[in-house]
């Protein structure tokens, strides 16, 4: 668990670093801050579950098992990575570790989840589709007319939704009227649980009762981890929409430093341990780097290449 939050927390700012040198074209969207939310549930899955993301996927993939040499390299652009370089930061697709992929329209991947939950039970598969939005998605269109399905149909789906408290710079409070999102679940006939999102022991332990109610046939559960965006919603982006006392207030639940008393206040690891975990991220993160600057970009000759009707 602490390995996969240090190696997204490493890789977030790595990214963010040479987007602000210029070397990312396009943006960046930093995981920084709930990185307990992704890796707490990707651990209760296998690697032949699936995931869908949102514009904020790096985490997501990291969490599910993906490369970050092969990530890195998609961000730069590089044929090396996970899409050629096609995809780019928001739209990684990471087949051999159950990825679907992310998609940068908000809500827009939690239907993908839905249509394999739905392939899973026709092909009588014992797999579960986990589709990731943030708070503002369950807004749309597309997460109300999915979950319904996925409830009608008792579909192996779990609905994940990490309420990081903004879409953008638009605020929770000011778009939804319940306090506690788990509750949208009554309205579906499926169970609704919220978790604390910093805290990875408690967001594994909630996915694992999750998926295994999924995989005996009894349908979806909306999961809600209650957790906080701490950097912009893009690499450098001014945030004149919250102040920095609160964003500083938050810092203080960040989950890398939670696991890191409990894990110690517990005896399952000493400090050394987590140190000498944090020393080989870095190296691991470096090294991706490298790889993904030493890479080739595409071939314009292959443009054309996977585009079809």
């Amino acid at each position: 668990m602490y390995r996969r939050m240090v190696r997204i927390r490493e890789f977030e700012t790595a990214a963010s670093d040479l987007f602000r040198r210029g070397a990312v074209k396009g943006t960046v969207h930093p995981y920084i801050g709930q990185e307990a939310s992704g890796v707490g549930v990707c651990l209760a899955l296998r690697q032949d579950d699936l995931i869908a993301g949102t514009h904020r996927s790096h985490g997501h993939n990291i969490a599910k098992g993906a490369d970050p040499a092969k990530m890195m390299a998609e961000i730069l652009g590089r044929e090396t990575g996970y899409c050629k370089g096609r995809g780019g930061s928001m739209h990684i697709a990471a087949f051999e570790t159950g990825s679907l992929g992310a998609l940068a329209v908000v809500g827009s991947g939690i239907p993908l989840a839905v249509g394999a939950g739905l392939a899973f039970k026709l092909r009588h598969e014992d797999r579960v589709a986990v589709p990731f939005t943030g708070e503002g998605g369950t807004n749309t269109g597309n997460w109300h007319e999915s979950v319904n399905m996925a409830a009608i149909w008792s579909l192996p789906v779990v609905f994940v939704l990490e309420n990081n408290h903004y879409a953008v710079s638009t605020k929770v409070d000011d778009v939804i009227k319940i306090k506690d999102l788990s509750e949208r679940a009554r309205a579906y006939g499926i169970p609704g649980v919220c978790v604390d999102g910093f805290d990875v022991v408690a967001v594994y332990e909630a996915a694992v009762e999750a998926v295994a109610r999924a995989r005996r046939g009894e349908g979806p559960t909306l999961l809600v981890t209650e957790c906080y965006r701490l950097e912009g919603h893009y690499a450098g982006e001014p945030e004149v929409y919250r102040t920095r006392d609160e964003v500083k207030e938050q810092w203080k639940r960040e989950p890398l430093a939670r696991f890191r008393a409990d894990a110690t206040g517990a005896g399952w690891l000493a400090n050394a341990d987590l140190d000498a975990i944090d020393v080989e991220v870095k190296q691991e993160i470096a090294a991706a780097v490298e790889f993904a600057k030493n890479s080739p970009a595409p071939d314009p000759a292959t443009a054309m290449d996977y585009i079809y009707a």
